[in-house]
């Protein structure tokens, strides 16, 4: 009959048509809830957000910025890294640098991994959803022309 074809043949083939296809989707989502972080991986996405941050990048703009005019125009007896050079305040500066930096790239590291699993979750997501959207408009279509030809007798 012309309503098998257009139909399933019973609504636990719909269901379980569904349900296989989003297992796959559900797992990644767990997969991703799920991920354990390690005690080093915590505190390099706390680094990574607190050094990421604007208000880290103003702290560390008047920190250099009062050093420098400090240690430029301070009384010379008050003065403790010596003007022009500044080398303790290099020195500090490039410390803070070889701290932080692997740990920003470990931090970005994981959330990129994070990322490219939501991509990839929502790339099967809109794959599958247009899947069903032919699957609508082939039944769509289908009915149409059933009705087409109940029209004409």
């Amino acid at each position: 009959m012309a309503d098998e074809k257009i139909f399933p043949k019973s609504e636990n083939e719909v269901f379980s048509r569904h349900e296989a296809r989003n297992r796959a989707i559900a797992k990644k989502i767990a997969d991703l809830k799920s991920e354990k972080f390690t005690r080093l991986d915590r505190v390099a996405l706390w680094v990574n957000r607190a050094i990421g941050s604007f208000r880290f990048f103003i702290l560390l703009a008047l920190w250099t910025g009062g050093w420098l005019l400090w240690n430029a125009f301070a009384p010379p007896e008050f003065r403790f890294d010596p003007y022009p050079a500044f080398v303790l305040w290099l020195f500090i500066s490039n410390m803070i640098q070889l701290l932080f930096l692997p740990l920003l790239m470990v931090g970005q590291d994981l959330q990129g991994r994070h990322a490219e699993l939501r991509a990839e979750i929502d790339f099967e997501i809109n794959r599958r959803a247009e899947e069903e959207l032919h699957e609508v408009l082939r039944r769509l279509e289908l009915q149409q022309r059933e009705i087409k030809q109940i029209l004409k007798q």
